[in-house]
C-alpha cells in the first residue's frame, strides 16, 4: 500500500522542532517510529526565510531569521540530511506566501518596498487573517517570491517546493492598486468595480495567480524535473471567493502534483462532508492528487483520536493519496497520544509514498 502520511512542521515558538540540529534529529526518530514518510518543514514566515538567503540579500532584506543567525545555523540543511536519513521526504513549506508579516506596518518588507504592499478599494493596505500582505500581482513581488522559490530548489536537495493558503493567494479585497486597475481598464475598458466579489474581477484576479502558478511550476520542472510542486489551499469554493486561490483551474491546467485543502474541521462529520465535495468536483485520476490537510485542533477543540482514525479510513475509502496533519507538536500533545491512537491503527507499519514521488 502507498499512502501520504504528512506532516507540517511550524516554527518557534508554536514549534521547537527547528531550534536546534538535536531537536530536529529526535523529531526525525519520532516521526519514522510512527510511520511518517512526508515533512513539510516551514521555510518563510514573519518575512523571513530559515535558510541563508543571497536572495534576500540581493534585496537588501535578512538573510535568515535573526534566532537561527546568532546560532549561525541551516535548519533546511539539518532538517534535509536527517529526514533523508530516515527515509522521510522533505518539502519546504512557504507558509507567509504573499502575506509581508504578522505586523499591521508589514515590517521590514515593506519598510524596504512601501511600493510592494496590497492595496484595498479605500486605498488601504490590505489586511486579512492577522497578517499584512505584499501585492501578490505586482510583476516585482512575483519575481521575488519565484527567486525564493528558485534558490530553495536549485541549493537543497529537496523533494518539492510548497506554498499553502497565502502562495498563490490574495485577499478578495486586493487588486486596487494603480498599476493592477491599469491592467484591467486594459483589458476590459472600464474601471474595475467597488464590488471586490463581482465575478468579472474576481475571475480576472484570480486567473493572474493561476498563471503566477504556471510560470513557477515551470521554473521549478525546469531545474528538477523530479520535484513535486505541492499545494494547500483553503477548501473549495472557500478559497476562490476568499482568496483568489482557483484550485479546479491548477488541476485542470496541470499545475500541481499533490494537493492538500486545508479540510480543518473540529470533527468528522465536518471533515467527510468537505472530502464528499472533494470527489463531487474533481473527478478520476485528478482524486488521486489529493492528500487532504487535518488539523489537530481547529476551531480552539482539539479533534479526537477516534475521529482522527475515521478521517483516514475516509481518505482510504475515497482513494485519496493519504493526509497531512497540522502540525507536528500535535502528536506530541498527552504523552503523544494522537501518535499512539494513529500507531494502533496501523500507522506505525512501514508504507511507500505514491509512484510520483521518484
Amino acid at each position: 500500500m502507498s499512502e501520504i502520511r504528512g506532516v507540517w512542521i511550524a516554527n518557534r515558538p508554536h514549534s521547537r522542532v527547528l531550534e536546534s540540529r538535536e531537536n530536529i534529529a529526535k523529531a526525525m526518530d519520532f516521526l519514522q517510529a510512527y510511520g511518517f514518510n512526508l515533512i513539510f518543514p516551514v521555510v518563510w514566515n514573519r518575512g523571513y526565510t530559515l535558510y541563508p538567503s543571497q536572495v534576500m540579500s540581493k534585496y537588501n532584506l535578512p538573510a535568515i531569521e535573526p534566532f537561527y543567525e546568532q546560532q549561525q545555523r541551516d535548519p533546511l540543511a539539518e532538517i534535509i540530511i536527517e529526514a533523508h536519513q530516515r527515509n522521510i521526504k522533505v518539502i519546504p513549506w512557504l507558509e507567509y506566501g504573499f502575506a509581508a508579516s504578522h505586523l499591521i506596518d508589514g515590517g521590514h518588507i515593506l519598510k524596504q518596498y512601501p511600493q510592494w504592499q496590497a492595496i484595498d478599494k479605500d486605498g488601504a493596505g490590505v489586511r486579512q487573517g492577522g497578517l499584512t500582505w505584499m501585492n501578490a500581482f505586482n510583476p516585482q513581488v512575483q519575481q521575488f517570491m519565484l527567486s525564493i522559490i528558485t534558490e530553495i530548489v536549485s541549493n537543497y536537495s529537496v523533494d518539492g517546493i510548497q506554498g499553502c493558503d497565502r502562495l498563490p493567494a490574495s485577499p478578495v479585497n486586493s487588486g486596487y492598486d494603480r498599476d493592477t486597475i491599469k491592467q484591467y481598464q486594459t483589458a476590459f475598458n472600464k474601471q474595475p468595480p467597488s464590488n471586490f466579489q463581482d465575478r468579472l474581477w474576481l475571475k480576472w484576479r484570480a486567473d493572474k495567480l493561476t498563471d503566477f502558478l504556471a510560470n513557477v511550476y515551470q521554473e521549478v520542472k525546469a531545474i528538477k524535473p523530479q520535484v513535486i510542486v505541492s499545494l494547500s489551499p483553503a477548501v473549495y469554493p472557500f478559497c476562490l471567493s476568499n482568496l483568489l486561490q482557483d484550485s479546479p483551474a491548477w488541476i485542470a491546467k496541470g499545475l500541481v502534483d499533490i494537493i492538500h485543502p486545508q479540510i480543518y474541521r473540529p470533527n468528522f462529520l465536518g471533515y467527510s462532508q468537505e472530502v464528499k465535495k472533494i470527489c463531487q468536483t474533481f473527478k478520476g485520476d485528478s482524486l488521486a492528487k489529493f492528500a487532504p490537510g487535518i488539523a489537530f485542533t481547529a476551531n480552539g477543540k482539539d479533534v479526537s483520536t477516534k475521529d482522527l482514525i475515521k478521517c483516514i479510513k475516509a481518505n482510504r475509502d475515497r482513494h485519496l493519496s493519504g493526509q497531512v496533519f497540522f502540525h507536528y507538536e500535535g502528536l506530541r500533545k498527552n504523552n503523544d497520544r494522537v501518535a499512539i491512537a494513529l500507531s494502533n491503527a496501523g500507522y506505525d507499519s512501514i508504507t511507500s509514498l505514491p509512484k510520483y514521488f521518484s
